[in-house]
């Protein structure tokens, strides 16, 4: 959950169309980035809703040697924040919420709960905290129960008043989840299954848990390099990274998914099949840099809407061009290389441009 300001910046590379996905090479490029420690994931790319390239490299489980494939799921984390922002809409849309309703109703407890409105949150406007600088060191790892996750987030404070700025916050969608939980009157978990994925059909995605390897998910990996001096040696081996519990993490970041679920995903938000058309352009409306659960990204001529997530060892994306109707995602549990990179050399390919094979 720390990607987002690099990728957006960087996610810029010109355009040339074409209908044919240069794949010797794109595998080639995945291939030399695996057998090279610096990549282990999976990578899926959709144009007119059909799957025209899908790469899946590396490990699940490195311990006991089980090889990433279609259906192997990671933990996507900020995107999650995308499939929350849709719930909220629709619930709108069903007039269970008002977007410009305040949250001292649901939070009474949380500094300037009578001004910050729902809207607030999903822009990032709410001027709430976000995590405690120590959260990953001390206790990421460690259950907490709702009450317990709101008495930290009622003590964190705010940075500033709401509306008054934007700055990016977890806390936002972790309330606006809790949120969904109260007018639904059922856990997030089941809202996401009965709202998103059955209506369209996922098949891998789900709420997460405790890693499951049994299950075909995924752990997640940090590499590291062995040094002489201040000289690398070229030498190194992937490390199984801590495990944050989802229990603080909710529609914020704790969503397991697919790079084809997300392809399908993306291509349902986009195309009208999961909120109305007016919600979708309220998603799409860049206020400070940030939509109501999207990014802007442009490459180029072209614009595309999605957003990056990056959580323990896990780093992923999801972009859709609604001009050219191209989806692409990635999803990865061991990144040693710039997945800006990842993404502008995958985007060449699809659009017929050149793109070099790094050498390491």
């Amino acid at each position: 959950m720390t990607i987002i300001s690099t990728l957006i910046a960087s996610f810029i590379c010109f355009v040339c169309c074409s209908q044919n996905v240069d794949k010797t090479n794109l595998d080639a490029y995945f291939d030399t980035l695996a057998s090279n420690d610096k990549f282990m994931g999976s990578v899926a790319v959709f144009k007119n809703k059909e799957l025209i390239y899908s790469k899946y490299v590396g490990f699940a489980d490195i311990e006991n040697g089980v090889k990433a494939n279609e259906n192997t799921k990671y933990r996507i984390a900020s995107i999650s924040k995308t499939f929350t922002a849709v719930l909220i809409l629709k619930a709108v849309e069903d007039q269970k919420l008002n977007l410009n309703q305040t949250i001292d109703k649901f939070f009474p407890t949380i500094i300037n709960a009578d001004k910050i409105t729902i809207t607030h949150l999903l822009y990032h406007r709410s001027g709430i905290h976000n995590f405690p600088d120590n959260i990953w060191l001390d206790w990421n790892t460690q259950f907490k129960t709702e009450q317990e996750m709101l008495k930290i987030i009622a003590t964190s404070g705010s940075d500033f008043e709401p509306d008054s700025k934007a700055s990016y916050s977890n806390i936002n969608f972790i309330l606006l989840s809790r949120i969904l939980e109260n007018i639904h009157e059922k856990p997030y978990s089941k809202i996401l299954e009965e709202q998103i994925i059955k209506p369209i059909g996922l098949k891998n995605t789900y709420y997460g848990g405790k890693i499951n390897i049994k299950n075909n998910e995924c752990n997640s990996y940090k590499f590291f390099g062995m040094f002489s001096g201040n000289d690398y040696t070229g030498i190194g081996y992937w490390k199984i990274a801590i495990e944050t519990d989802m229990s603080l993490l909710i529609g914020c970041a704790g969503i397991v998914s697919t790079p084809i679920d997300l392809n399908l995903f993306s291509e349902a938000l986009f195309n009208g099949k999961l909120v109305s058309t007016s919600s979708l352009i309220k998603m799409k409306t860049i206020k400070d840099s940030f939509g109501m659960g999207l990014f802007q990204m442009p490459f180029n001529d072209k614009t595309s809407f999605g957003h990056p997530g990056g959580i323990d060892g896990f780093a992923s994306l999801f972009t859709y061009f609604p001009d050219s109707n191209i989806s692409f995602a990635i999803t990865a549990n061991g990144m040693n290389y710039n997945i800006n990179e990842i993404a502008i050399s995958v985007m060449s390919a699809v659009h017929g441009k050149l793109f070099e094979i790094p050498k390491f």
